[in-house]
């Protein structure tokens, strides 16, 4: 199964080398054991486009499509066994002690 690490900060967030050479290894050793598929780290929310499309209208907003505290950072694509292995992995990852990392399935209905 599929599964996105969505990763999340606060605006106090500050990456310092120690964790950026972490995420490197942790990089590393998740492509080593073929479980990640993928990811990148992404522009501050400030950059986000908001698109919808709702009864002929559209309505672009020059924003992150929430308002939340904590604002999308980074993701990961992994492939494990299931949400209990999604998430021993997920634990291990730097973010989960700098940030927050939201473990989601991939719909399996969508795979193309």
């Amino acid at each position: 199964m599929e599964f996105l690490f969505i990763i999340s900060h606060d605006g106090a967030f500050r990456p310092d080398e120690a964790l950026l050479s972490g995420i490197r290894s942790w990089i590393e050793a998740a492509e080593a054991r073929g479980v990640r598929i993928g990811g990148k780290p992404l522009e501050p929310a400030s950059a986000a486009v908001t698109v919808r499309l709702r009864g002929g209208e559209e309505r672009i907003e020059h924003a992150p499509f929430s308002s939340s505290e904590e604002q999308m950072c980074a993701y990961e694509l992994v492939r494990c066994g299931g949400i209990d292995e999604a998430v021993a992995l997920a634990k291990t990852h730097p973010m989960a002690r700098a940030a927050t990392i939201e473990v989601r399935p991939v719909w399996g209905a969508m795979q193309v």
